[in-house]
């Protein structure tokens, strides 16, 4: 699987576990049945895809990007025509929450992890290393360079990214109201 296109100021790549919960002193495997997956794991996102969490938990989000295999098409109907662009849609009245949620992210040691899917994963309980303050999300989104915009209907939205060519990641989808 390719990864997303890199952001502006991007940084190094590391291991990244994001959180409401600014007092989490250690990561213990927990039980988590997620595609295919039901072991217990410690959970993590590199550096490239830690943009896919700058958002509150439970608010629901459609990300998507070009990679190698999309059309065109494609890259004009959802990028504007700008193949290296990441797009992050959420639904309206999302922005206020991105700009007063308190949103921290967690670098963990990289030793007993192996990549699995776009995600990291470790059997061993881990402590971090750093504690990083993400600030306010929509401003986050823009110094990186990740278009952010809100949807209608994120759930129409999201059949039509998954029906593309392109790439994507939907989190908290069920969380999404449908459109009237």
């Amino acid at each position: 699987m390719e990864p997303a296109p890199p952001y502006r100021d991007e940084g190094v790549h590391a291991l990244w576990h994001v959180s409401e919960d600014d007092s989490i002193s250690r990561f213990a495997p927990r039980r988590t049945p997620t595609a295919g997956l039901d072991k217990l794991l410690v959970w993590a996102v590199d550096t490239r895809h830690l943009p896919l969490y700058w958002f509150p938990r439970e608010h629901p989000r459609a990300t998507f990007w070009a990679n190698s295999g999309t059309t065109d098409a494609d890259v004009v109907r959802f990028l504007g025509g700008d193949r290296a662009l990441r797009s992050h849609v959420v639904e309206p009245g999302s922005f206020p929450a991105m700009r007063r949620t308190r949103v921290v992210a967690y670098r963990l040691p990289d030793e007993t992890f192996e990549e699995w899917d776009r995600f990291w994963v470790s059997r061993e309980t881990v402590e971090p290393l750093e504690l990083v303050e993400l600030g306010d999300l929509v401003d986050l989104h823009e110094a990186a360079g990740i278009r952010l915009r809100s949807a209608g209907d994120l759930s129409a939205l999201w059949q039509d990214v998954i029906a593309s060519t392109l790439d994507y990641s939907g989190i908290r989808l069920r969380n999404a109201r449908m459109a009237r």
